[in-house]
């Protein structure tokens, strides 16, 4: 019995001591809480502290060959690891072109059939060639890179891979070498080449194809050189080294200078020279890359990039976090020392002549949800974020006049607002090519001109962007060369100008040209019979069912009855190119800042159902294609400007388009976070920003104090449980002295 109750003291002391040790350790935390770092924060101290900016992503970037890639999640990061020729001015407004690999912006050259030199202004019809020549600067050297290593007797270290080496390997980081050297003109060339490889299904390779010389002929040797080495080998995948074979159209003049010839006159090619696809690739790493196991461990230019910019990637995990570290080659650039007026008074000069990048490294964390992503911003563990529509009425609210204010607890926490007018357009689109809706008839434009008055995109820009938006008067959103602003601005067949500003027509004068279309009230005056429209939408979830029934409202004030043909985005594009649906919202963003880049979009050879473009609503106007045709290849001048209007005028007249809206891009940032200044058309624009990392650190323990209350509670419940053992223990301790 004494036996027994032995074991029981014993063990009521085993758990006192645990208990005891479990004390010791909240203790612990609790004085861990009055250290530099918030208890939740998701960074370790050195990395909240340091120059390091942190941002997120939602979706994995499927390509980051800038041969391949062409979507904006995928520019966020190549954009800061490649450099093309150009690139847009951080500053000045409107967007200027200036150097970026290139010693100077090329200025082009023009000549006739004959080979002979043409003046600069000579008309498009009597230039047959233009030749871009391309001086590269000096110096640039490629981010250190495995493709590059070299062995003693400088023979390349992995070019030659076996079997054997290739299955020890998972990530890039597993090649213990790096090397680098200095791109080349030649490495331009290369990249130019790469475009056309049939193989890598570029982007661009058809329009490419329309004007670089012996471009699309090239696509076609490679093809064949594809197949012949298929047939020797087995394999279509192997590594064709592509200098040896010539592309007619671009000529390497001398270590640092190419020529790139097109085809007539190209204004707009000067736009392209500052997109990544135009960024220098050594042969090395398409060799490299192109060693058979390789792709199965997803070591491939589509997740391993090898660039000359400022900053190169050195984490891909695209299920936790990307990262972007400063590149230890990066041959050096100057912040701005010039930009509008207001940019010094803001600040946006105060790091003038700094070199870049300002900061090191950046950090990219996988965030799927859009409320995670606001709460860790508004506790500082994001240094920007955009406005969602669950979070706007927390962040932004407006004035009388319609301004966008942020609300006090946003600016309690010093938190700022930036906005911008985009370069992009949402229309409502009316298919030409149906009898019912489409066509040049008189009557059909009239039903047209009805429907752009009774579709009320302010309210829909109200409702269904927290007022996010512009009012679109034309293809051409603002900024763009050929927009025009103010009251010659406003489109009079959908508009009034009231005391300077649009006001949409009512609705009696709607249905005046209802009646006039031939449809009073939404009724047939051939037929007898309501008139019934198809919307196609390819938003077919439940957060569509609002901005849908909307859109049955509108037309339903004219009498028209709109069915909704909800589908998937395949279907919904499939219906565009056969031309089988009424009427479609749609939008497009600027490739480059150039009216032709909007206007090709209603340019009757680009229809989509005949010609498989880009002109979704099949428009084919005889004048406006003949005004195009002349506006296109024209530099920016007076004349191209009243062209534009001619233009403009057609357009609004025969209404293929409700003109929609321009989205207003909102965006928040932190006090520490500096040099913010929206730039619609450059993506390369991490290198200029700047982050006070000791401010943030300090807002970020400042704003995520340590909750101890419920520890505290713990730790008095411990000691009362184990008040009762160690009384137990006490009175056994007395009772063995006796």
């Amino acid at each position: 019995m004494r036996h027994l109750r032995r074991q029981v003291v014993q063990a009521a002391c085993g758990r006192t001591k645990c208990k005891l040790l479990l004390l010791v350790a909240l203790f612990g935390v609790l004085l861990s809480g009055c250290g530099e770092r918030a208890w939740n924060a998701p960074y370790p101290l050195s990395e909240s502290k340091s120059n390091t900016f942190f941002s997120s992503f939602s979706e994995r970037p499927k390509h980051l060959d800038p041969a391949r890639s062409y979507a904006a999640n995928e520019y966020a990061f190549i954009a800061q690891i490649y450099e093309p020729p150009l690139q847009y001015h951080f500053l000045k407004r409107p967007y200027q072109l200036v150097p970026l690999a290139a010693q100077q912006v090329p200025v082009p050259q023009f000549f006739d059939q004959a080979g002979q030199l043409l003046p600069d202004d000579a008309p498009a019809d009597r230039v047959a060639f233009s030749d871009y020549e391309i001086q590269v600067k000096p110096g640039i050297r490629y981010q250190p890179h495995p493709a590059l290593a070299t062995a003693a007797d400088g023979s390349y270290r992995y070019h030659h891979l076996t079997e054997a080496e290739v299955e020890r390997v998972n990530t890039l980081a597993d090649f213990p070498d790096t090397g680098t050297r200095e791109a080349t003109a030649e490495d331009y060339i290369y990249q130019i080449k790469r475009l056309a490889n049939p193989k890598l299904h570029s982007p661009i390779a058809s329009i490419m194809g329309e004007y670089i010389v012996g471009f699309k002929e090239f696509g076609k040797m490679l093809a064949a050189a594809q197949e012949q080495q298929s047939q020797s080998t087995g394999t279509r995948n192997g590594f064709i080294d592509l200098r040896d074979y010539p592309l007619a159209g671009v000529t390497q003049l001398d270590r640092y200078r190419f020529k790139v010839r097109l085809r007539g006159k190209y204004p707009q090619f000067i736009y392209w020279l500052a997109m990544t696809f135009f960024a220098p690739m050594p042969w090395e790493a398409d060799l490299f890359y192109s060693q058979p196991g390789l792709a199965k461990h997803n070591i491939s230019l589509n997740w391993y990039p090898i660039g000359t910019g400022p900053f190169m990637l050195t984490e891909n995990n695209p299920n936790l976090r990307m990262v972007l570290q400063r590149n230890p080659n990066f041959h050096g650039e100057a912040y701005p020392a010039e930009g509008e007026p207001e940019d010094r008074e803001q600040g946006l000069l105060d790091d003038a002549g700094r070199p870049l990048p300002l900061i090191d490294k950046a950090v990219y964390s996988l965030e799927k949800e859009g409320i995670p992503f606001w709460n860790k911003f508004l506790q500082g563990y994001y240094d920007t974020s955009g406005v969602s529509s669950d979070s706007f009425d927390q962040a932004v609210k407006f004035g009388s006049g319609g301004e966008a204010n942020l609300t006090p607890e946003m600016l309690a926490r010093g938190i700022k607002l930036a906005t911008a007018v985009e370069t992009s357009i949402f229309y409502l689109g009316f298919n030409m090519a149906d009898p019912v809706i489409g066509g040049d008839s008189e009557q059909n434009r009239y039903l047209r001109q009805a429907i752009s008055i009774a579709v009320n995109f302010e309210e829909y820009i109200s409702i269904f962007r927290n007022g996010r938006g512009v009012v679109a008067q034309s293809p051409l959103p603002l900024g763009i060369f050929g927009s025009r602003d103010g009251p010659e601005g406003i489109n009079p067949v959908v508009f009034d100008v009231v005391n300077g500003k649009p006001q949409r027509k009512p609705l009696e004068q709607a249905r005046a040209l209802m009646v006039k279309a031939g449809y009073p009230n939404g009724i047939s005056s051939k037929t007898g019979k309501p008139l019934v429209l198809n919307y196609e939408s390819a938003s077919a979830g439940p957060d569509s069912k609002a901005l849908l029934n909307w859109m049955r409202k509108q037309f339903k004030q004219l009498g028209i009855q709109l069915v909704i043909r909800a589908t998937d985005y395949n279907r919904f594009q499939e219906k565009l190119r056969k031309g089988t649906g009424q009427l479609f919202m749609f939008g497009w963003n600027a490739d480059y800042p150039d009216p032709e880049n909007f206007l090709f979009l209603l340019y009757g050879p680009n229809g989509k159902v005949d010609h498989a473009g880009e002109n979704a609503v099949n428009y084919d106007n005889p004048e406006f294609n003949a005004l195009f045709d002349k506006m296109k290849n024209m530099e920016n001048s007076p004349e191209r400007q009243r062209i534009i209007d001619r233009m403009v005028d057609i357009l609004r007249r025969d209404a293929p388009w409700i003109w929609g809206f321009y989205p207003k891009a909102f965006s928040l940032y932190h006090g520490w976070y500096g040099n913010v200044k929206p730039n619609l058309m450059a993506n390369n624009t991490l290198k200029y920003k700047r982050i006070d990392g000791e401010a943030r650190s300090r807002q970020q323990q400042g704003w995520n104090p340590p909750v101890v209350w419920p520890l505290i509670l713990l730790m008095l419940a411990l000691v009362a449980s184990a008040i009762p053992a160690v009384l137990v223990y006490r009175r056994h301790e007395r009772s063995a002295a006796r």
